[in-house]
C-alpha cells in the first residue's frame, strides 16, 4: 500500500469517525436503532453543495448543513416518541423521505463544486499537498467533536440522556424527560453524520443524492471495531475507540484492496464490509474464551 493510500484511508477514517460517534449516541448512548444516517449524510452534502454554489461561506453552509441533519434526526424521534411508532421503522421512514428532500434541496442527482471555495481552500495557502491539509482538517475536526462530546455526555444533560438509554422507566421515575432526551440525542446523532457529509462533499468536489447508501453499516464497524480492540468502560475511551475503529476499518478497507495476491477489486467493496463486520463481532467473545483458557 503507497503512502498516499495510507494516508487517505486515515483521512477517510478521521472522516466516518464523526459518523462512528453519531452511531454511538444513537446506537450506544439512546439504545436507538437509527438507520436515518443513510439519509442524513447525503443531506447534509446536499445541503452543504447547494448553499456554497449560491454563494454562501462554506462555514457557514457547513453549519446549515449540521442543522438540517439534527432537523432530519428530530424528525425520526419525534414519529417514534409523539406518534409511537417503532424506532427502526421511523428511522427507515426519514431516510426513505430525504432521498426526495435532498433531490429538491440540489434540484439533480448530482451538485459539483469545482472551482467553488470551500473550507479547504484557505489551507491551499500553506503550499502543502491537498491530501495532507484535508488530513490536517479532518484530525482538528474529530478531535474538536469528540471533546465536545466527552464534556456534553458528562454533564448533567448527557448523564440524563445516558440514564435514558440505560433504562428510560427508571429515568423517569428520577424526573428525567426521557422523549427530550430522545428528541435531543438524536438531533446531535444526525448533525454529527450531516456535518461528515458536509466535509466529504468539499473533500470530494460535489455530492450525489445516494453518496450515504451503506453508511450505517460503516458506522457501525467502525463502533463495533472500536469496542473489540479497546475498553469501552469511561465515555472518554468509548468515543476514542469509535474514532479509531473507523481508522482501523478504512485502513483494514484500503490493506484488502491494495494486497494484489488476494485479488480483490472495487466492487468487493461490500463484500470486505460485510466480512469485517463479521470480524468484529465475534472478536470480543474469542477473546474472551482465550482469557479464560489463559487464566485455566
Amino acid at each position: 500500500m503507497s503512502l498516499i493510500a495510507f494516508l487517505g484511508a486515515i483521512e477517510t477514517g478521521l472522516l466516518f469517525g464523526l459518523v462512528a460517534l453519531g452511531v454511538f449516541l444513537s446506537f450506544r448512548v439512546l439504545n436507538f436503532p437509527d438507520l436515518t444516517v443513510d439519509g442524513s449524510l447525503p443531506l447534509g452534502a446536499a445541503v452543504a453543495a447547494t448553499l456554497i454554489v449560491l454563494g454562501w461561506n462554506p462555514w457557514i453552509a457547513t453549519a446549515m448543513a449540521m442543522l438540517g441533519g439534527a432537523m432530519a434526526g428530530l424528525v425520526t424521534a419525534w414519529l417514534n416518541v409523539r406518534l409511537k411508532i417503532l424506532h427502526l421503522l421511523a428511522s427507515i421512514l426519514t431516510m426513505i423521505a430525504l432521498y426526495s428532500v435532498n433531490l429538491r434541496i440540489m434540484g439533480r442527482p448530482n451538485q459539483p463544486l469545482l472551482g467553488e471555495e470551500t473550507v479547504f481552500t484557505p489551507l491551499e495557502a500553506f503550499g502543502l499537498p491537498f491530501y495532507v491539509t484535508s488530513l490536517i482538517l479532518f484530525f482538528v475536526v474529530a478531535l474538536v467533536i469528540k471533546l465536545m462530546l466527552d464534556w456534553f455526555l458528562s454533564s448533567q444533560i448527557g448523564l440524563a440522556m445516558r440514564a435514558t438509554g440505560a433504562n428510560a422507566r427508571m429515568a423517569r421515575a428520577q424526573g428525567v424527560r426521557t422523549e427530550a432526551m430522545v428528541l435531543l440525542g438524536m438531533a446531535l446523532s444526525n448533525a454529527l453524520v450531516a456535518l461528515a457529509g458536509a466535509l466529504f462533499a468539499q473533500a470530494q468536489g460535489g455530492a450525489d443524492v445516494s453518496m450515504g447508501v451503506g453508511v450505517i453499516v460503516v458506522g457501525l464497524a467502525a463502533v463495533i471495531m472500536g469496542e473489540a480492540v479497546m475498553s469501552t468502560r469511561v465515555i472518554i475511551l468509548a468515543t476514542l475507540a469509535c474514532v479509531i475503529g473507523s481508522i482501523l476499518y478504512r485502513l483494514a478497507v484500503a490493506l484488502a484492496l491494495n494486497a494484489d495476491f488476494i485479488g480483490l477489486q472495487a466492487q468487493d467493496l461490500k463484500l470486505i464490509t460485510a466480512l469485517l463486520v463479521v470480524i468484529a463481532m465475534t472478536l470480543p467473545g474469542m477473546r474472551g474464551k482465550f482469557l479464560k483458557r489463559v487464566k485455566a
